[in-house]
């Protein structure tokens, strides 16, 4: 290795120590929220496209008031269609409600969420991935209305 490598191979070990030091000493000391999104990560999502989600016509259930309208008095069984490829499906009630699914892929898993509605007023608010034909079990601790979403 010639002089001249041995330098430049020094050189970036400095930088790489000088950038880590920079990065430590900047982070900050809180834990964060985890409902909050940087704004990085919406630009990229918005350059690639965003998510595709799941047309309310694909949804078939008992407590389906009309398309995209549900009303849940308990429990309501969704089966969805095969979407052909991964989607979300958004649902939105004024109310909270719970929803359990199995996730997407090979995992043997089921996945639970209890959603709350927003202190903003917006209402709750629940994204499921789908990627093949299933059925998203929604319950609500009273009767509620349930919409599904296509934002």
């Amino acid at each position: 290795m010639s002089g001249q490598q041995k330098a430049l191979l020094a050189a970036l070990g400095v930088l790489l120590v000088v950038l880590f030091a920079v990065a430590v000493g900047a982070g900050r000391d809180d834990h964060g929220d985890p409902a909050a999104r940087h704004p990085l990560v919406d630009l990229l999502g918005r350059a690639g496209g965003g998510h595709r989600v799941v047309d309310p016509a694909d949804v078939d259930a008992d407590c389906a008031e009309d398309v995209g309208r549900l009303l849940v008095d308990g429990r309501c069984e969704l089966r969805i269609a095969d979407p052909g490829g991964l989607r979300v499906l958004v649902l939105r009630s004024p109310q909270a409600f719970r929803v359990r699914a199995t996730a997407p892929g090979d995992a043997d898993v089921t996945v639970t969420d209890e959603v709350d509605p927003a202190a903003d007023g917006s209402g709750a608010v629940a994204r499921v991935a789908v990627d093949r034909a299933t059925t998203v079990l929604v319950s609500c601790p009273v009767e509620c209305l349930v919409t599904i979403a296509r934002d």
